[in-house]
């Protein structure tokens, strides 16, 4: 019974890989460019103009030695707003996921917040935190809300405050549609001056 259960699982395990190198190769569906602007009216935002022709309507990030890497073929038929919601997402979640990463590796070592009480294991921080200081949650959530709604008063448009117009509207993806003159993850926080000054850096 357990020899069963090794050649199911070894099989099922294959049959998976296969399929998802196979779907690497396949052929992705034709691009529709059905947006709010025509293609020559999409304005230039950080040295970026849309092209709906073009992989993830152009936007950078397509490099070597992957180049234009969506083998599920995930954007294909998106729109340029859609495309522009994805990329967002990508970003926001990406900077978060990388000071998350950061805190976690350094907070064992080093931990100069509360006194220097919260200390070992960065799995058990958090627990600590809650005992030692447990209105910084509370701070914490108004920080994140704060930050949150400076982005979608940035970048967004205002839903359309009837859900028929949203229904209605291809693009609209219920509401949430970014500014068209709003580059992804740009909210114009560069306290540093890192942000290149042209296209070409």
């Amino acid at each position: 019974e357990k020899n069963t259960m090794k050649i199911s699982i070894a099989t099922t395990l294959t049959f998976t890989s296969v399929v998802g190198f196979a779907a690497g190769f396949a052929p992705n569906a034709v691009p529709k460019t059905a947006t709010s602007l025509s293609m020559s009216s999409y304005p230039e935002v950080n040295g970026w103009s849309a092209d709906p022709s073009k992989f993830c309507a152009g936007l950078p990030g397509s490099v070597a030695p992957l180049g234009e890497f969506d083998p599920l073929g995930l954007v294909s038929g998106f729109s340029v707003e859609e495309i522009k919601r994805y990329r967002e997402s990508e970003v926001t979640h990406g900077r978060v996921a990388m000071l998350a990463s950061l805190g976690y590796l350094v907070g064992e070592s080093f931990h100069p917040f509360f006194g220097g009480v919260v200390s070992g294991p960065a799995n058990s921080h958090l627990a600590q935190v809650q005992e030692v200081a447990p209105f910084f949650f509370v701070a914490l959530t108004v920080a994140i809300g704060v930050s949150e709604l400076y982005r979608a008063k940035t970048g967004w448009n205002a839903p359309p405050k009837e859900l028929g117009k949203i229904v209605d509207d291809p693009n609209s993806a219920f509401g949430a549609r970014l500014n068209d003159d709003y580059y992804p993850g740009d909210i114009g926080f560069d306290p540093l001056g890192f942000k290149p000054k042209s296209a070409f850096g």
